[in-house]
């Protein structure tokens, strides 16, 4: 069947000994945790010798200075380095390693996987930490972060805080640093990010821009806030984490169902002055406009449906899958990503990214 002719190819095909620059993020959320989890939901070894393999090439992103990893690592070589674009690496990509490197120590016995990813959250959390939230940059060679880096739970941001959670989870809820650090993170999200919009009130999680400016703006990345701070409540946190994880579900709809595609635009800005003008809450510029198949929105929508089982959870996601069924699926086969939500005429991009087939369909 197709698992087994799958199976074949990453025992005979899959090699990782290639001289090619690999981002130590994507790679290890998507490789490693798909070797991971499959070696789960199979038993085979072959699994795990290939997760194996391809850990310790990932581990000589770990050879800074500081113990902060080098956001990319030549997988033959295993020499890390810094991003061609900067000198720094992004918080939410250092810190969404964690579940899968901790979980491949307990696959294996051998402790040096999680190590160096749970070395790399204390080092975050020693650092000074605004509300003890985090700016989305931290230098490999220093440990420190970048000076008036935005604070954002969007792009470079968003799964440092979904990890906190999910190591609690992992952990059986027995390492209880990462539920207090969690809990802080979501006081400092109360006080200075989350608002409402006008006129219609839609809760919202805004940015501080240079660490200090607040911004009502807010990508579609952080619709993932939703689902987390859900399955927070659903295991035993304070039961307001709910209400805020229905509140910003329904923003996060929002953003596509007062879209003339019924997709949702990668970046939306919140009205902060009531205008006169009904159902004016959500601005979007034209080169936020688009839409890549995000899962992110879709992700929350499932989590809230299987956790409270009301059904508009379910009407509000076939709703999109439709949006996207008339607007982004491709006659010749796929899915593509569209440059305008705002039109009903939208040229596509050519382009279908991966997680839209590992996640948003999945949900």
């Amino acid at each position: 069947d197709d698992f087994n002719v799958a199976r074949d190819w990453v025992a005979n095909e899959l090699n990782f000994d290639q001289s090619v620059d690999v981002n130590l993020f994507e790679v290890t959320i998507r490789v490693l945790g798909g070797l991971v989890s499959s070696y789960h939901l199979s038993g085979d070894d072959v699994f795990k010798r290939k997760a194996v393999d391809l850990a310790d090439r990932l581990l000589g992103a770990f050879t800074s200075s500081s113990g902060i990893p080098y956001s990319d690592v030549n997988l033959r070589t295993r020499v890390g380095h810094a991003p061609r674009w900067s000198s720094d690496s992004s918080v939410s990509e250092v810190t969404t390693i964690q579940l899968e490197f901790r979980e491949l120590s307990r696959m294996t016995g051998d402790p040096k996987y999680q190590k160096a990813a749970d070395n790399v959250v204390e080092l975050i959390q020693a650092l000074p930490r605004p509300f003890d939230l985090v700016p989305i940059f931290v230098n490999a060679n220093s440990g420190k972060f970048r000076s008036s880096a935005t604070i954002t739970l969007g792009a470079r941001g968003d799964s440092y805080y979904e990890y906190l959670l999910k190591q609690w989870i992992q952990s059986g809820k027995k390492e209880t640093k990462f539920k207090n650090w969690f809990v802080a993170t979501v006081q400092g999200m109360k006080k200075k990010l989350i608002q409402t919009s006008k006129p219609d009130n839609l809760l919202f999680i805004g940015e501080l821009l240079q660490g200090r400016n607040f911004s009502p703006k807010m990508d579609h990345l952080v619709c993932f806030m939703a689902g987390t701070l859900a399955l927070a409540a659903h295991n035993g946190l304070d039961s307001e984490y709910m209400q805020l994880a229905e509140k910003l579900a329904y923003t996060c709809y929002q953003m596509y169902e007062r879209m003339p595609t019924g997709l949702s635009p990668e970046i939306a800005y919140f009205q902060q002055t009531d205008t006169g003008r009904p159902r004016s809450d959500i601005i979007v510029k034209s080169a936020d406009a688009h839409n890549l198949l995000r899962p992110e929105t879709i992700e929350s929508l499932f989590i809230l449906y299987r956790l409270t089982r009301d059904k508009k959870y379910q009407e509000w996601g076939w709703k999109i899958f439709q949006a996207f069924e008339k607007y982004s699926k491709v006659e010749e086969g796929g899915y593509t990503s569209i440059h305008n939500v705002m039109s009903l005429e939208s040229r596509t991009r050519d382009k279908m990214e991966s997680f839209f087939l590992g996640e948003t369909l999945k949900y």
